[in-house]
């Protein structure tokens, strides 16, 4: 009676357990929970991510190729977006969380943008040119290997920042290109209940190019409500000789005036590196070289160097991120976000720099949020 009572006192707890845990925030300490959460993955070849649909296309890109094998073979890998058109990549009705996207774009990675909508929004959380989004801004593969974001050969973009809705999720693609783009995606996702403290992801892009002079590069403004800032990405385009990143960021939250509550040191010391980002060591003739050295961890690197080839692409341009998962910024009523570009006089001086800058920033906040920042013309995107 014993033995009785006690195997159902386990499975009265394996069933408690399991109906009490979300199937979100998952991780390696609790990946053997239960949960009555349910996993769906929408991709071209189940465009809705419905259960028992997946693969039954008889049309696509691949149709070509399967012409042999037929349904339910490889039919539908990718989806070609047509010139000046948007494509809805995914749409949700119920309440879950994004917890994987995978994607691979062709063509100009700025001139395709990526919008996402929460709960039935007319303005999008989201506005950001692909690259940008997944850190490669200079529109060209480099490898990116951190928590939130990985880019892996040949040109595999990640995101694994879990996004929670609560009543529907929508996101597309815009390509403002002149010719039409293939894509290859996954979405992966979670149905469940979403706790009343989740707040909402949000991310925008902003360029300057070039800077105004002696004037601070506006990274995120205008945010009202409470939440917490989470990353920051650059892709930086030096136009001076010499070093580029004594400027500091600053944060103003919650009504700060001229002075914020958050003032860095530097800019490599905010993306987690050090004195310009070099490595000095001697040479085989024994003479000291400094060099830029790429890094990419968990939180933080400066994963993109592009050196210039001493011809038309002459500029120095980088690629930094940095995450702030166990440090997140968090605010009550509002945020600002600044940076500033410095480099050096001769003499010991500081520089004020008019560098071209594009910034993708990410944040979580409580709905409804601001109209985001105006995206820049399909000119002023391009990558010179």
């Amino acid at each position: 009676m014993r033995k009785v009572i006690l195997y159902f006192l386990l499975g009265a707890t394996t069933a408690l357990h399991a109906q009490n845990f979300s199937g979100i925030n998952n991780s390696l300490e609790n990946i053997f929970r239960l949960s009555n959460a349910k996993t769906r993955s929408i991709s071209p070849e189940n465009f809705r991510g419905e259960k028992g649909k997946g693969g039954m296309a008889t049309t696509g890109t691949g149709a070509g190729a399967a012409r042999d094998l037929g349904a339910p073979w490889k039919i539908s890998p990718s989806v070609v977006i047509k010139t000046k058109s948007t494509f809805t990549v995914a749409e949700i009705d119920s309440a879950g969380i994004i917890n994987h996207i995978w994607m691979t774009p062709t063509g100009n990675w700025r001139y395709s943008i990526l919008r996402f909508y929460w709960d039935g929004e007319t303005e999008p959380s989201v506005e950001v040119p692909v690259g940008d989004f997944f850190g490669m801004g200079w529109g060209q593969y480099a490898p990116l290997n951190s928590l939130a974001v990985c880019v892996n050969p040949g040109s595999a973009c990640n995101c694994y920042w879990p996004m929670p809705f609560r009543r529907s999720c929508r996101i597309t693609i815009e390509n403002l290109d002149e010719k039409d783009m293939v894509l290859y995606y996954t979405v992966n996702y979670t149905l469940t209940d979403i706790p009343n403290d989740a707040a909402y992801f949000h991310a925008q892009f902003r360029r300057v190019n070039p800077n105004p002079n002696k004037q601070d590069v506006v990274l995120l403004d205008g945010v009202q409500g409470k939440g917490q800032y989470v990353g920051t990405y650059l892709a930086w385009g030096v136009h001076n000789n010499g070093w580029w990143g004594e400027g500091e960021i600053k944060f103003f939250m919650d009504d700060d005036g001229r002075y914020p509550t958050i003032c860095g040191t530097g800019t490599e010391d905010y993306f987690c590196g050090s004195y310009d980002f070099d490595t000095r060591k001697k040479n085989a003739a024994g003479v000291m070289e400094s060099n830029y050295t790429e890094f990419s961890t968990a939180y933080a690197g400066l994963h993109q160097v592009i050196r210039g080839d001493g011809h038309y692409a002459a500029q120095q341009r980088f690629g930094m991120y940095r995450w702030h998962i166990t440090d997140p910024i968090r605010f009550e009523k509002n945020l600002r976000v600044t940076i500033q570009a410095l480099g050096w006089h001769d003499g010991g001086k500081y520089l004020p720099l008019m560098d071209d800058i594009a910034s993708t920033v990410f944040w979580y906040q409580t709905e409804p949020h601001q109209v985001l920042h105006k995206l820049p013309l399909k000119d002023e995107l391009e990558v010179q």
